[in-house]
Formats: C-alpha cells, structure tokens, sequence
C-alpha cells in the first residue's frame, strides 16, 4: 500500500483521539506496516472539535502530517466544518448521519457513507461511548485499511473488561457500512 492518510473529526470526549491509536496501534503491532498518528483539540477539549490523523505506508514514514487525506471520518457538525477541507479527490467521506449534514464544495469524485453510528451504540451496543468503535468496524469495511481480525485483536488488547461490548460495536459497524449505499459529490 502506498502512502495512505486518514483523518478522524469530531468532539472532545467521542474518542476521536482512542480511534486513531487503536487503529495505528493495529496497523503497525499486528499488521506489521509504518504509521504514524498525530492529534490536535481546541483549548475546549471537551465538547470543541477534535482531530486525530494517521498516515500508514509500507515504508517508513517521512513525513507524520496528513497532507491530503485520502478518507475522512467525521463524527460532528463543527468537526467537519473544520477539517473537511484538504481531502483528496475520489477520496472517502465517512459521516456519523445523526450528527453530521453534508454542506458547501466537496472535493470531486468523493464517495460518502452515511452511519447511524451513535444510534447504534446507543440502541443496538448499549453503551452510547461505543460509537468510536462503530465508526472503526465502519472504516474498516468500507477501506480495508486493518483487517477485521488485526483490530480485533488490538481492542481485546487495549479493552480486555470491555471486549464483548467493543467487538459488538465493532461487527455492528462493519455491518453498517455493508449496508449503507454510497454516493458520490
């Protein structure tokens, strides 16, 4: 895989920052590729929009900023309003549906997927904190950036108390994204 950037979005306390570590965690301790993780917040922090990125290569990594990135998981308003711009054309915009309207230009080509990611940790896991790791299993279907079973592992790893209702939330969302149709801007 070359070069590959993804930029997490969202509101202090979503565990956007979680995402990105995890993720990065089971990319390169499982997976066995080159990333790096950055992370920036507002003097807010809770409640003020979040950003969290990885960069993943095959080789080592040069450069750790996300310049162009070529999926954007966001998962509020204010998040997207923020960090939208700069994603790659026919790159991938990936939206918590409940929190997030799509407005203004988009980059050409884009394919967004709409997940009712909060309504399922809250209805479906029953831990509404779960929704970081919806959005995951969500990522991790539509991009195939981890396999399922590489981050499986990984959040065993980092939540062993939790496991059941984080590898719930994780099915759930890869099943969400199977299901969800996407279109283009």
């Amino acid at each position: 895989m070359p070069r590959y950037e993804i930029r997490f979005g969202g509101f202090g306390g979503q565990g956007i920052v979680t995402m990105a570590v995890v993720l990065g965690e089971a990319i390169s301790l499982v997976e066995k590729k080159q990333c790096v993780q950055t992370q920036s917040y507002g003097p807010e922090a809770r409640g003020g929009a979040t950003k969290s990125e990885l960069v993943i290569d095959d080789v080592e990594v040069d450069y750790p900023k996300v310049q162009e990135p070529d999926v954007f998981v966001a998962m509020s308003r204010a998040a997207y309003l923020e960090y939208i711009d700069g994603l790659k054309d026919d790159g991938i915009l990936i939206i918590d549906e409940d929190l997030v309207d799509i407005e203004g230009d988009l980059p050409d080509g884009i394919k967004i997927y709409k997940i009712p990611a909060t309504r399922i940790a809250d209805v479906d896991v029953g831990v509404k904190q779960a929704t970081n790791v919806v959005m995951l299993g969500a990522l991790t279907a539509i991009t195939g950036v981890v396999t399922p079973e590489g981050l499986k592992q990984q959040i065993v790893e980092r939540w062993p108390r939790f496991k059941e209702t984080n590898l719930k939330a994780l099915e759930l969302g890869m099943k969400a994204a199977k299901d969800a149709v996407p279109f283009s801007a």
